[in-house]
């Protein structure tokens, strides 16, 4: 299936028809709006790896839609971290696509009363730093090279979160990134009520991996600083990152880590040896962009994202040994967050996004995430304001000024 581009009015009313429950996504190529569901990806019954047959189960639900009389199948979608959760992928009953929404969205945030959240640290800040710490001794007994450790803000309301205005904002102030919204499925405690809706959105600045025809990309980041009011010291910043032997070895690992798991796929791949800064607004980032050519045509752009995740980005290296140490250290489940956001049609091209500076909103609570990557040279004083300062995409788009969290 090839996605249908409409006219650049058409992209700016995707975004204003969002309602809760709808999966929507702008990336910099283009825009999706997805509606209904028509058939969702079950779970792999009795087996405990639900990504071991992702893969499969997908392409499985994409033939049977078209046998079912959709025209243009397209799975989207959220998966986990943890590959023993369950996914939340369907087909839309009716996707709209467009042009990317940087073209025309204005910079301006949503004017509106602003609610009085009550804020809550998980792990405290002391916690979590005492959890660097941890990750740390691991790395010193030679167990891991790098670990990504997160915490999570709980904030509550008295008010019901206006999620489509906090799309909005997001996407106004995230250009260049990805910006998504994903419903998502109810705990087993509350499923009985069916008036209950949670949703995962965000802007993340990281693809996972794209495919368009044979041609693949994927992006990885690691190594951040925080964004700088005064232009002077936001370019000393970023200069600063480009030549910090710490950050140029935790961005190393990823895009090594990312090669390897892409290579057997390629017929030909390009791996640049320096890696360049992207910012968005809050964030300096080190990125590389890999590209290759695919061997077999056959190979779905989700099945590149499943021999991705999860990136050292998100859990650290060797990849196993880290998600151990994590579920021993954070004090949470991470959920969707570092897990997956994207789309996957019948022809195999799709855009899996990395799903970080984000947050899962229910009635009137939202829970923020944010990690930072440990590495042998980690201070756990500069890992805390790391994530401090990830939190502010999501905050800014709240209208919350909240630049002291540690």
């Amino acid at each position: 299936m090839k996605i249908k581009e409409n006219s650049t009015v058409l992209e700016k009313q995707l975004l204003d028809d969002y309602k809760v429950g709808d999966f929507f996504l702008a990336s910099p190529s283009r825009t999706l709006l997805g509606k209904g569901s028509f058939i969702t990806v079950p779970r792999d019954e009795g087996n405990d790896n639900q990504m071991e047959s992702l893969a499969a189960r997908v392409t499985a639900v994409l033939k049977k839609a078209k046998e079912q009389g959709h025209a243009n199948p397209m799975v989207t979608g959220a998966v986990p971290f943890d590959y023993k959760k369950d996914t939340q992928l369907i087909v839309p009953e009716n996707i709209r696509s467009s042009v990317p929404l940087q073209d025309t969205c204005t910079s301006q945030l949503a004017k509106t009363e602003k609610p009085i959240y009550e804020i809550k640290s998980v792990p405290e800040p002391s916690q979590y730093k005492a959890g660097v710490e941890r990750g740390l001794t691991h790395i010193k007994s030679g167990h891991l090279d790098k670990i990504v450790l997160s915490r999570s803000l709980h904030l509550t309301s008295s008010e019901t979160v206006n999620i489509n205005r906090l799309l909005q904002n997001l996407a106004r102030h995230n250009k260049n990134g990805y910006t998504f919204a994903v419903d998502l499925p109810q705990p087993e405690t509350e499923k009985a009520d069916s008036q209950i809706l949670r949703t995962l959105i965000g802007a993340s600045p990281e693809l996972l991996v794209s495919r368009t025809g044979l041609q693949v990309v994927a992006n990885p980041l690691a190594g951040s600083r925080p964004r700088s009011d005064d232009p002077n010291e936001d370019k000393r910043r970023a200069d600063e990152l480009l030549s910090s032997t710490k950050d140029l070895h935790e961005h190393a690992v990823v895009v090594q880590a990312v090669a390897k798991a892409l290579r057997p796929f390629f017929k030909k791949i390009d791996v640049p040896e320096k890696p360049s800064v992207i910012h968005t607004e809050t964030m300096w980032h080190l990125s590389t962009e890999v590209t290759g050519e695919l061997e077999d045509p056959t190979t779905s752009s989700l099945e590149l994202a499943i021999a991705l995740h999860p990136t050292p980005a998100v859990c650290g290296s060797p990849s196993e040994l880290a998600r151990e140490a994590i579920q021993e250290i954070e004090p949470f489940d991470r959920g969707f967050f570092t897990g997956m956001v994207g789309w996957c049609n019948a022809e195999g091209d799709g855009e899996w996004i990395v799903t970080i500076r984000c947050a899962e909103v229910e009635k009137q609570a939202l829970r923020l995430f944010a990690g930072a990557g440990v590495v042998a040279e980690s201070k756990p004083e500069e890992e805390l304001a790391e994530t401090s300062a990830k939190f502010q995409t999501m905050l800014r788009a709240m209208g919350i000024d909240a630049k002291s969290l540690n």
